[in-house]
């Protein structure tokens, strides 16, 4: 009889957010070994579209997962009180239906919602007397902090103490950076430092490979969105708080002369609103804006760009590792990174010379750097693209770090 695992991950499959597709691929690679449940909210959060469930607790499958789906409240991104709204409505009906779960050998949860994910698998694995496991996507409050998402500061002072809780009292702590590793040392003076391994975010190489921007799909994509001959400066994902995108829209006003390139930003998120109206008012025509593409396109839509950004907000070295660099490495696509020296993500650019790389909040550097790459010639552009490429095949393939989780899980919950 298979070990009973629960994750609880909030985005799941058919959810466009990056965790949700990265939490999919390790559960349909795990499926076989372990009996799956999973608890995620109903899609809808990451731009799929409202659910029009009415049941509050909806089954389903993906394979020989079984899916418990959450209905939650329709949350508006720009508002405080609608986000907190939808985060303690997961909160309280995610543990619902993980104390309905029977035979609980595990708990997996992330760090989705910041804190309360993984306060849901302390409160797990103290009533069901199971094991946790818990995932560090992103350190919080250190990542709200960094954005100064609110000025109380004893609010970030006990959502420490309780994600310190929820660390000491996971049997293993899983980070998703090396710096990442750093912070949870700091956290705790380096004494008794919870148990903890580092495996790295991934993109299947398999899927998403370099393509020529005369492939039939890439083609068609550029043309259908008025791309044609042009070079591309593309973001792909999340438009969210903790990227600095409010202020790097602003960037693109010294470029809006050139007929020749084109700033694209594919994705949705709370500072999307602000970015398109700069745009606006500035009367910028070479900015576009699409919604997130179906997974099965992305590797077309990466692949029509020369340049992708992946950048974080200053402050967040050590706290988020920008999974997005995955999917460009694998696209063998040159990176202008915005990130902070020693960062998790500025050292694979560093290690592969896939890019070049800008301190947070130096918009000049950014306007030089993009300068420098636009002028580069097209053969210099495509080798630094694919240094990257090369470098993912060699150490990041995600067969790799799926390998990383077996092992772990294996250790934790031998099978019967």
């Amino acid at each position: 009889m298979l070990k009973k695992i629960v994750f609880v991950i909030n985005y799941f499959y058919p959810d466009f957010a990056s965790t949700g597709q990265l939490m999919t691929e390790l559960c349909v690679d795990l499926q076989n070994e372990f009996d799956i449940t999973v608890i995620a909210a109903q899609p809808g959060y990451a731009g799929e579209g409202s659910s029009t469930k009415n049941k509050l607790f909806e089954r389903d499958y993906l394979e020989n997962i079984k899916i418990v789906r959450v209905r939650l409240p329709k949350v508006d991104k720009n508002s405080k009180v609608s986000r907190i709204k939808y985060i303690f409505s997961y909160f309280i009906l995610s543990l619902i239906a993980l104390f309905k779960e029977n035979g609980v050998d595990a708990i997996y949860t992330i760090s989705q919602p910041p804190v309360l994910g993984g306060l849901i698998g302390s409160i797990g694995k103290f009533f069901k007397r199971s094991k946790h496991i818990y995932n560090i996507q992103d350190f919080n409050p250190e990542q709200a902090a960094a954005v100064a998402y609110t000025k109380k500061q004893f609010i970030f002072k006990l959502a420490k103490k309780i994600d310190m809780i929820n660390c000491s009292y996971s049997d293993c702590v899983i980070l998703v950076g090396n710096d990442m590793s750093e912070t949870l040392k700091k956290r705790f003076l380096n004494k008794k430092v919870p148990h903890h391994v580092v495996i790295n975010n991934w993109t299947n190489e398999k899927e998403i490979i370099p393509l020529s921007k005369e492939n039939k799909k890439v083609k068609k994509f550029m043309e259908d969105n008025g791309f044609k001959d042009k070079f591309i400066i593309m973001y792909s994902g999340n438009l969210g708080l903790f990227y600095d995108l409010e202020n790097i829209i602003k960037i693109t006003e010294s470029f809006k002369d050139y007929n020749d390139l084109a700033f694209v930003f594919i994705g949705e998120g709370a500072m999307k609103k602000n970015m398109q109206s700069f745009v606006e008012e500035k009367n910028i025509s070479n900015v576009h804006f699409l919604p997130y593409q179906p997974k099965e396109f992305i590797k077309y839509s990466l692949n029509a760009a020369d340049i992708h950004l992946v950048v974080n907000q200053k402050g967040i070295k050590g706290v988020s590792v920008p999974s997005k660099i995955y999917g460009v490495m694998a696209a063998g696509k040159p990176i202008l990174g915005v990130l902070e020296q020693g960062s998790e993500a500025q050292l694979l650019i560093q290690r592969s010379n896939c890019g070049v790389v800008v301190e947070p909040q130096n918009y000049k550097g950014i306007i030089e750097s993009i300068n420098q790459l636009y002028n580069m010639n097209k053969q210099s552009l495509g080798s630094l693209g694919l240094n990257g490429r090369n470098y993912l095949d060699e150490y990041l393939k995600r067969e790799i770090s799926i390998q990383k989780y077996h092992r772990v899980l294996q250790s934790i919950i031998k099978p019967k």
